[in-house]
């Protein structure tokens, strides 16, 4: 899933973006609000994590914004403002959550999760998928019963993969949810990647989980289309 963080704290945004990274999302950051007006504008994101208190454009004249637009992200506020006034403010405006500075990063990272799951269209922070069962709020992988091991990013595709399951997915679409910066065209890394996954959450003699559309991309599903 794929974040752009806004933040013009330095050292809040290298910590916020290092602890997202880690989780799995791919992440855009910024601390300027021209900046990150024209990334919201222009790039399709899971969630926007946005503080108010932003150099040239404020948070909420970015989310005035881009609700008029009819940009429909998900957006976490971030301020240092917690009066019911100002909490009040932020979600007329159109934001979706609204987190008070200092916050447990452990917090932040739940809304986040909590909002991505929305904007795929689901609540649910379990998913059961045949045998796999995929646990979206402690990123963890069961197959029968049994942990599946996998890398923060090989979670991240299959999540995204579950989130869109029946859905055939591109591979440009991949590249932009899952990674964080531009796959060369001629690369091989998505297939790379879904080779690698399939590997590991559909061994020798399971069903298949994650189907090829020679053309258009994969699509997960419990059984072949």
């Amino acid at each position: 899933m794929k974040v752009l963080l806004v933040e013009d704290s330095p050292r809040l945004q290298r910590t916020l973006a290092t602890a997202l990274k880690k989780s799995g999302y791919a992440v855009d950051a910024t601390g300027d609000g021209e900046d990150a007006f024209w990334l919201a504008s222009n790039h399709d994101y899971d969630t926007i994590i946005l503080d108010i208190l932003l150099p040239r454009l404020d948070g909420l004249a970015i989310l005035d914004r881009l609700r008029a637009g009819g940009k429909q992200t998900h957006v976490l506020l971030l301020t240092a403002k917690d009066t019911v006034g100002d909490r009040v403010r932020g979600l007329r405006a159109g934001a979706d959550d609204y987190l008070v500075k200092p916050f447990a990063l452990d917090e932040l990272l739940a809304r986040v999760a909590a909002l991505c799951r929305r904007s795929c269209g689901t609540k649910q922070p379990r998913l059961v998928l045949g045998e796999v069962v995929i646990d979206l709020g402690g990123k963890t992988v069961l197959r029968a019963g049994t942990p599946v091991e996998l890398t923060p990013r090989e979670f991240a595709l299959l999540e995204y993969l579950a989130l869109h399951r029946g859905q055939v997915v591109s591979r440009t679409q991949i590249e932009h949810h899952i990674y964080d910066d531009a796959v060369d065209p001629f690369s091989n890394a998505v297939d790379s990647a879904i080779c690698t996954l399939r590997k590991k959450v559909t061994p020798p003699g399971t069903d298949p989980l994650i189907h090829t559309r020679r053309g258009h991309g994969y699509v997960l599903e419990t059984s072949a289309a």
